[in-house]
């Protein structure tokens, strides 16, 4: 810059970014000047989007390596080998919904930090459309004012003052006013065309940012959902869950590599605008607007002249002239020519009008008002603007590490459910210990195992080469009646106990009052022995 900026300083996360290698896809270094025009320019903006695309190759190598090695490389899963490699998935699932929250509130404070920027930019590009609009309007209607309003008015009032010849010669010289008015107007630079630049500018900036906006919102939800259902699938042991969320989170990968670039591109190209601002406005406004009027705005300094100085000033003495010659005429020809009141007021009022447009036109070519839009503007891209950005880069590579370590864990976590269904399945169906032979006694009660509670007394005589001996009586199976009993404060008695294996029937129904009978589960256990069992008790069982 020519000159020393007090009001904007860039800020140096743009000096930084400035200062990272631009190179065009032929590997050739180019100017780190803002030209978004320039081929080489966009080819090393292009060639930070493929560094990423580079980076999401890697990743997805190093990924494909890993499952690779976890496919082939089986390891026997015994009990020592279980352990460890569960508290491995666990601690990753951990640290993978951990960078994930992480990455998504960084995400979301850059996502507002960079909308906050860009709504400042939109917001001070339509309030300096507005200003440069009402500079138009102010300079066409009063030029429209001159031409026809004036030209009109002296005209009639030349007819109506034709014998005087002094009061022709004043209203000749107002016509003379009127064209250095125009004069100087057509000097004051046509803002039409730069009018229609900015607001079209403000237009397109504000539907890309209100798209990106929206897609990022979108990406950081996804990015909040599949981490939370992927924890949700490790809980419950979904392996469809998992294998989904899998597939998912390959698919995120590949969009947070992807907004990685974007950022990155948009984020350097930014800072190389934030860095020499005023040369590229220089740039543009070449051949619409003088550099004294651009250089003026830009800087707003007291040593700067104002370059509409001497337009307005001529304008103003132009109009006061004017003024003083319509104020004679009223005094001294309306009594002599009636007539001409009327348009003589005419012409006062247009003059009046006129005044009233100098003033707006004064105030609103002042450079205070377009050089705080210009700051504004500044402020808003290179400090929230490219500080969002920054914000949304640090949110893709979390968000990268995030769901590698994911897509590392997940694979592990179906194996391992894997495993634990097959040695499920190999349990043994007839051992007592096995949850699953206890549910399907509980829900056949009717099935009983009689050799399990039956024994046969040493009278069985031949009997006892068929059957095995009797469990002695000192260590009797504890049923579930007795546990029962047991738990609600009862000592189990052998009285409680059913006396199949003790070689005793149970007592009649019909039994001593003074005696305990005994449950209706006993009793329906006793009498769910075959015929044929039956018969090799005998008479021994009988009431």
């Amino acid at each position: 810059m020519s000159l020393t900026r007090v009001d904007y300083i860039a800020p140096w996360w743009t000096y930084w970014l400035h200062n990272f290698p631009h190179i065009n896809l032929r590997f050739q270094p180019t100017d780190k000047s803002f030209q978004p025009e320039d081929e080489n320019y966009q080819q090393s903006l292009i060639f930070l989007g493929c560094v990423a695309a580079a980076g999401l190759g890697l990743n997805l190598l190093c990924l494909a390596i890993y499952l690779s090695c976890l496919c082939c490389c089986r390891k026997e899963e015994d009990e020592e080998t279980k352990k460890p490699n569960s508290c491995c998935v666990t601690w990753s699932a951990v640290a993978a919904g951990l960078i994930t929250c992480i990455s998504v509130g960084v995400g979301f404070y850059g996502n507002s930090e960079t909308n906050d920027g860009v709504y400042q930019l939109t917001y001070s590009l339509y309030n300096a459309n507005h200003t440069l609009g009402g500079v138009d309007s102010l300079v066409t209607g009063t030029m429209g004012n001159m031409r026809t309003g004036l030209h009109q008015h002296l005209a009639r009032l030349d007819e109506i003052f034709a014998t005087r010849g002094d009061y022709v010669q004043t209203l000749q010289f107002m016509q003379q006013m009127a064209d250095n008015v125009i004069k100087q107007l057509l000097g004051i630079p046509d803002w039409d065309e730069a009018k229609v630049d900015l607001a079209t500018v403000a237009d397109q900036t504000a539907n890309i940012e209100y798209y990106r906006w929206l897609t990022y919102l979108l990406l950081l939800i996804l990015d909040l959902i599949i981490c939370l259902l992927a924890c949700l699938g490790l809980a419950k042991q979904s392996r469809w869950l998992l294998t989904t969320m899998m597939v998912f989170g390959v698919l995120t990968l590949i969009l947070s590599w992807t907004s990685l670039g974007a950022d990155l591109a948009a984020a350097v190209g930014t800072s190389d605008f934030c860095v020499s601002p005023d040369k590229y406005v220089m740039s543009q406004t070449k051949g619409i607007i003088t550099s004294d009027i651009v250089h003026y705005y830009l800087y707003c300094n007291q040593t700067l002249s104002n370059p509409f100085q001497q337009p307005l000033t001529i304008f103003q003495r132009s109009l006061t002239t004017m003024q003083i010659q319509i104020q004679g005429l009223l005094q001294f020809a309306v009594p002599l020519f009636p007539t001409a009141e009327r348009d003589l007021l005419g012409i006062q009022h247009l003059l009046n009008s006129s005044e009233a447009s100098l003033h707006q036109l004064t105030a609103l070519l002042d450079c205070r008002g377009l050089n705080k839009d210009y700051l504004d503007a500044m402020v808003g891209v290179c400090y929230d603007g490219v500080e969002g950005m920054l914000y949304l880069c640090l949110f893709s590579v979390l968000a990268a590490c995030a769901f590698t370590v994911m897509l590392c864990a997940i694979p592990r976590a179906l194996r391992q459910i894997a495993s634990r269904e097959r040695d499920y399945d190999d349990i043994d169906e007839e051992d007592p210990f096995n949850p699953r032979a206890r549910r399907t006694v509980s829900q056949n009660p009717n099935h009983t195992n009689l050799h399990s509670f039956c024994s046969y007394s040493s009278s069985m005589g031949s009997q006892n080469s068929l059957h095995p001996p009797a469990p002695t009586i000192s260590n009797p199976p504890m049923p579930e009646y007795m546990n029962q009993t047991a738990l609600f404060g009862g000592n189990p008695r052998y009285e409680n106990v059913p006396l199949i294996g003790r070689g005793s029937p149970p007592p009649s129904i019909y039994s001593q009052p003074y005696r305990n009978p005994y449950s209706p589960t006993m009793r329906a256990t006793y009498l769910s022995m075959s015929e044929e069992q039956s018969r090799h008790f005998g008479s021994d069982f009988r009431a």
